[in-house]
């Protein structure tokens, strides 16, 4: 038997060099690599963005003198408001910048903007004093922006688990809409012509009277539902269904009856949002009492 030629190392080389050719022609193009975030990570940070341009533009509008759009424009900064933080969470893309950057859009879109656009539209009457009530709307929206930021700083231990469903005082988007309250009836009175009720929403005492009670709410210390995990008892979810439909039905035919309204059952909520509070703490402390109690060892018993 004759054995095979070997083959020679030249053409085993370019052998070699042709099949790495062929290779590179048949291998699917790379796609190219860039350093930087997921696009995930920056959705959160865009919708805080969208909300900071709502804000800004209500103020524009409102020199214009356009003020049911810039009702609108910070009606949308809320929603927004209400959706970038959930959406950071479930995405996984919280961070230490989209915190101060959403706290700093909602100081312009719920501090700043609101007072703007009550003092172009009545507290301007008052000169001096009209711009007292939204100095201090601005303040106490700011101060209530910075505890809310430093309470973030303590751990989840050193607060009890009840608190996890409440705020410390009126958060900052429900704020806006009670202070937006007297513009959100005067432009119903509007739209009704009801001359002598748009007269009285839009005199700069009431609207002073306003914007103080709810810089108070602001800074208190008055326990608030945050609806993070709210429960809702089986026998109320059809009701709580066709309210909401109801209410949606009524913010299409009359947005402006609606958000008035929607002001006044916030209000109405404040309370039983304190007794739910009281109670939880009386049981927790009621617990923490048994625990105590039951561990204290028995003197006869073993070692």
């Amino acid at each position: 038997m004759i054995a095979p030629r070997p083959l020679h190392p030249r053409r085993f080389r370019v052998a070699d060099a042709q099949m790495r050719r062929l290779r590179r022609r048949l291998r699917p193009p790379e796609r190219p690599r860039f350093r930087g975030l997921s696009f995930n990570r920056i959705v959160p940070n865009l919708l805080t963005m969208l909300g900071l341009c709502a804000g800004l533009t209500a103020m524009r509008f409102a020199l214009d003198a356009r003020f049911g759009a810039a009702a609108v424009a910070i009606a949308f900064a809320a929603c927004i408001d209400g959706v970038d933080g959930r959406l950071a969470r479930l995405l996984k893309a919280t961070s230490r910048f989209g915190a101060e950057f959403d706290s700093l859009a909602d100081f312009l879109c719920f501090g700043v903007a609101p007072a703007f656009v009550l003092y172009l539209w009545s507290l301007k009457a008052a000169h001096g004093y009209g711009f007292m009530p939204c100095l201090l709307f601005a303040v106490c929206m700011a101060l209530r922006l910075a505890r809310f930021n430093a309470s973030l700083e303590t751990t989840a231990s050193t607060h009890p688990a009840y608190t996890y469903n409440f705020f410390t005082g009126v958060p900052a988007p429900a704020g806006a809409g009670l202070a937006l309250f007297p513009l959100f009836v005067g432009l119903e009175a509007r739209s009704l012509g009801l001359s002598g009720l748009r007269a009285l929403a839009s005199h700069p005492l009431l609207c002073a009277i306003v914007l103080c009670g709810v810089s108070f709410l602001l800074v208190s210390t008055l326990p608030v539902w945050s609806f993070k995990n709210f429960k809702v008892p089986a026998e109320l979810v059809l009701p709580l269904l066709l309210g909401t439909g109801l209410y949606a039905a009524l913010l299409v035919a009359d947005p402006w009856a609606a958000l008035a309204a929607g002001g006044l059952i916030y209000l109405a909520m404040l309370p039983f949002s304190v007794r739910s509070f009281r109670r939880l703490r009386r049981a927790a402390e009621a617990d923490r009492r048994f625990d105590d109690d039951h561990s204290i060892e028995d003197p006869g018993a073993p070692p």
